[in-house]
């Protein structure tokens, strides 16, 4: 996850029409001002999109030999953010320190700037009064889109004008499917920033590895919990991965590859126990590798996918109680992004708790009905007037007020330290690959970290189903010894919500 140069992945992109160069009216100082004048070299010209950049500052690293072009009017836009206190604010800041530290004092902005990569960086500017009578494509692209005072309309004629004055390719580059269309409209190759996707298989891939022994082998591993394998047989595998084995027609056994190179058995007891409340039982096979990950003192990160319906929330939340009862954790934190991490509050009334329970509701309930005791009386017992005022308490009210039980805003995570907690981080896919990363380094010593959500149902603007916190971390720490992943295939909510997830 770190920042070090690696060569730009980029999509593919629908063959656009070229652009005829128009003889220029500007004279080669205005050109060169302009940024408009190709430094020289092989490689393309990539111009970025204020989001790009928002989405992940590390990308000026990650351009190689290529000319990277940043539009005046980008920074501009960055401007607006870098005062909130949020993952973005604090993502427009770091963009304007690194700029600052490439360009320096010695006004260069325009003319580019060597990389380490071998390539350039410079700021181009868009003038509309001087540049249009210079550009037959601008004057058309102003006639298709005549708001010039409109950001994207204003990079997209940025990136025109320099698309007639150096040697092609010229490629936008930006996530913002609504800007690749109109790219694609006025004859602009367009492409999207895939540095953070991971492929498609991995994605998408949800069932279990099989790994066939024979009956001998399975014997051996019922009876001593584990068994040790060729190299090559396991060659596939990854540490922490939950496989079948399966020796035909034998009953397939669940099994987790331990750092070690073992096969060992999973260790999951019969139900998870809430003192005073509903203990949960394991419905299924993936339940059953969820839970022994989630209770596996060795392993500090566990990433779960899961469709609505699957349990993964609830049975994330009844393991950290069950830690928490066990004094293996110091209490738990629950939380998860208001659709995307950092978005203001300011539209509901109230304190910061009030504003965030419509959001966190789901996760109350959970707490609700992990630690209310089973009523046999029924719903219709006469209450006393100390049962009503009993009744208004909530079961893990004194818990929360303690600050055993924290269930708080995302936003304001930047600059903890958690030592010693049970971390549940619930809508995980909602989250940018960089603010899952700020997510993972708040982690202190004796903490456990759970990401669970459901990579097909986003609702952020500028991720997707390979691109989003979630898939990331699941990617980038997949192989590590302290890490877990399960995915959860089969929902057991009921079967009207099974079906829904599945048909609709």
């Amino acid at each position: 996850m770190a920042d070090a140069p690696s060569k730009i992945q980029v999509a593919p992109s629908v063959n656009s029409p070229s652009v005829e160069k128009d003889d220029s009216l500007l004279t080669p100082d205005q050109l060169a001002n302009f940024g408009l004048k190709s430094p020289g070299g092989a490689g393309k010209h990539y111009v970025l999109d204020t989001n790009v950049l928002l989405h992940e500052p590390g990308c000026l690293n990650r351009f190689q030999d290529n000319h990277l072009c940043i539009p005046a009017d980008v920074l501009s836009e960055l401007d607006r953010f870098k005062t909130e206190q949020t993952e973005r604010g604090a993502n427009a800041r770091r963009v304007h320190r690194k700029l600052a530290e490439i360009f320096g004092t010695d006004g260069k902005v325009t003319s580019g700037v060597p990389t380490d990569g071998g390539g350039t960086i410079r700021l181009i500017i868009y003038d509309p009064n001087l540049c249009e009578r210079s550009s037959r494509e601008l004057r058309r692209f102003h006639r298709i889109f005549p708001d010039r005072e409109r950001v994207d309309h204003r990079i997209l004629a940025c990136t025109l004008l320099l698309q007639g004055h150096v040697d092609p390719p010229v490629v936008l580059v930006t996530k913002d499917l609504n800007m690749q269309l109109k790219a694609r409209a006025v004859g602009i190759t367009c492409e999207d920033y895939l540095n953070d996707k991971v492929e498609p298989k991995d994605s998408a891939k949800s069932e279990m590895a099989e790994l066939m022994l024979d009956a001998s082998e399975l014997q051996r591993f019922a009876s001593a919990g584990e068994i040790e394998l060729e190299a090559g047989r396991v060659a596939g595998l990854h540490v922490n991965q939950y496989v079948l084995l399966d020796a035909g027609d034998k009953q397939a056994i669940p099994a987790r590859l331990d750092s070690a190179g073992k096969l060992v058995r999973l260790v999951v007891p019969d139900a998870l126990r809430i003192p005073d409340g509903n203990n949960l039982k394991p419905l299924n096979l993936g339940q059953k590798c969820f839970i022994d990950a989630l209770l596996n003192p060795d392993i500090s990160l566990v990433t779960c996918f899961g469709q609505a319906g699957t349990g993964k929330t609830l049975v994330a939340m009844a393991a950290g109680l069950h830690g928490v009862f066990a004094r293996e954790f110091n209490g738990l934190t629950v939380s998860r992004p208001v659709v995307s991490m950092g978005d203001q509050m300011g539209f509901l009334p109230g304190s910061l708790e009030e504003k965030m329970r419509p959001w966190l509701q789901p996760i109350y309930d959970a707490l609700e009905l992990l630690m209310s005791p089973q009523n046999s009386q029924g719903p219709r017992r006469k209450r006393s007037k100390g049962d009503s005022e009993n009744a208004r308490q909530k079961p893990y009210d004194d818990l929360v007020n303690q600050g055993v039980i924290e269930v708080e805003a995302l936003a304001y995570i930047r600059g903890r330290s958690i030592p010693n907690r049970f971390f549940i981080l619930d809508e995980a896919q909602q989250l940018t690959p960089q603010e899952a990363k700020t997510v993972v380094t708040r982690m202190s010593k004796g903490s456990k970290l759970v990401l669970v959500g459901d990579p097909a149902q986003i609702d952020h603007p500028y991720v997707d189903s390979r691109s989003n916190g979630l898939v990331f971390t699941r990617q980038r720490m997949r192989g590590q010894s302290f890490a877990a992943h399960v995915t959860l295939s089969r929902g057991e909510r009921s079967d009207l919500a099974d079906a829904g997830a599945r048909l609709m």
